[in-house]
């Protein structure tokens, strides 16, 4: 272990709002006598994009909030204090810097040009003395460990794949140790409810396949559950196609998206599982699903900002367009699918929606209307709980026909529909709801 400097360093939170397996955290604490942290609320998270959508809406605004309390929460148990604004980072972070005399500031690495914009901000706000330390901490497989650049990374996923599983291997998990936070730190931020983003408070749909909580202490219990207690995971690949209730799939999307919980947990414990129980092929598609995160990840390192634009990675042309009445009957659920409609209800109402659900509408908004994908991208940032940017412009660049399918595969939604819903049970739950 390193020798602490007699230091005060900041933890800034950013999507790693985690104690556990959390190398930005374990660095700070392990590296100086004091520690504080932060998490801000940006105010740009809740304005309105260029699409005519919010960035973040009341769903996933909700399990945000929920997880900070969960955050602050466990990190008491470390003796750090969370400090929580709303306000751009570059505004309080400098505030911080300055009251508590930081000499370091510790955060997860980003690559995404919104999130490096503000980095940036931060560095420029504050004191050129200050050292800035950034870490992957949201992989399976660590950059540093794959052996390939980012330019190399293969256009096909099954190359990656193969390569990472025959090459790489799985970092162990980052162990904590409390801090002894000697000084005595006044804190009198405290966390904003919804109507102080901008929400009126809301109940949780009784019908909702997702009604778990925000936080990490609820990612841990839902892995046990998942896991361990009812040994669903022993049948992920069967069900994961699902589309009614909680268990179909293991849900862990919304608390991998803000870092919650880690891949790496994940993956260690399906090891730990396999041990003590059985390995099949359900337990190996959890991983493999992980994989999948991963390589959207390492597709948005290589591309950049080619990831946001209309004809995506592979700079192909289509005829899109944006048509403000088909666009608003896709959100709506009033095209001429019951299929499509059923699932873009239940997002309406809900905040979430299935991988198949997800692959479907996606296809038919690009393939069908023939509308400007990124305008679909849009509307699901702001509306999914598990939001996460890699994986949202990934999946839908790649089911658009601009991404990383060789196929440019179209699905036919009536199909799916009998395949996925043979009884029109899913349709039918969400047909009969009236929308607001």
């Amino acid at each position: 272990m390193q020798e602490k400097q007699n230091n005060n360093a900041l933890v800034w939170f950013r999507n790693d709002l985690r104690v556990q397996d959390n190398i930005v955290l374990n660095q700070a604490i392990s590296e100086n006598e004091s520690v504080i942290a932060c998490y801000c609320f940006d105010p740009r998270h809740y304005k309105t994009s260029e699409f005519g959508f919010k960035k973040t809406e009341k769903f996933r605004a909700k399990f945000l909030i929920e997880t900070i309390q969960d955050l602050k929460t466990n990190l008491k148990k470390l003796n750090i204090e969370l400090f929580v604004f709303i306000e751009k980072p570059e505004t309080a972070i400098e505030k911080l810097v300055k009251n508590y005399q930081i000499n370091s500031i510790y955060l997860q690495k980003e690559w995404t040009s919104e999130e490096v914009e503000v980095y940036k901000n931060v560095k420029l706000s504050a004191p050129k003395t200050i050292k800035f330390n950034t870490y992957y901490n949201q992989f399976l497989y660590h950059p540093d460990d794959i052996d390939m650049e980012f330019s190399k990374i293969p256009q096909v996923f099954t190359n990656f794949r193969k390569k990472v599983e025959t090459y790489s291997a799985i970092r162990p998990l980052e162990v904590n140790c409390p801090l002894k936070n000697e000084k005595t730190i006044t804190n009198n931020t405290t966390i904003p409810n919804l109507e102080d983003l901008g929400f009126q408070d809301f109940e949780t749909h009784p019908n909702t396949a997702f009604p778990f909580k925000g936080g990490e202490t609820y990612a841990l219990n839902r892995l046990t559950d998942y896991f361990f207690e009812t040994k669903k995971l022993g049948f992920y690949k069967k069900t994961r196609n699902g589309l009614l209730g909680t268990d179909y799939s293991s849900k862990f999307s919304a608390w991998l998206a803000n870092g919650s919980i880690s891949a790496k947990t994940i993956y260690w414990k399906v090891k730990q599982f396999e041990e003590e129980h059985f390995k099949n092929e359900s337990t190996y598609w959890l991983i493999f699903e992980l994989i999948w995160r991963d390589y959207f990840k390492y597709i948005s390192l290589k591309h950049e900002n080619d990831i946001f634009k209309i004809d995506g990675i592979l700079k192909k042309e289509y005829d899109w367009k944006p048509d403000e009445k088909q666009i608003q009957k896709w959100i709506n659920g009033e095209t001429k699918s019951s299929f499509v409609n059923a699932n873009m209800i239940e997002l309406k109402k809900t905040g979430w929606m299935s991988n198949r659900g997800r692959q479907n509408v996606a296809s038919f908004f690009a393939k069908d209307l023939l509308l400007d994908w990124r305008i679909g991208a849009a509307y699901f940032e702001a509306m999914l709980i598990d939001y996460d940017v890699h994986s949202n412009y990934g999946n839908w660049m790649y089911v658009a026909g601009v991404g990383n399918d060789p196929r440019n595969r179209k699905f036919n939604v009536d199909l799916q529909a009998e395949r996925y819903d043979p009884n029109g049970k899913f349709q039918k739950l969400w047909l009969q709801e009236t929308l607001f």
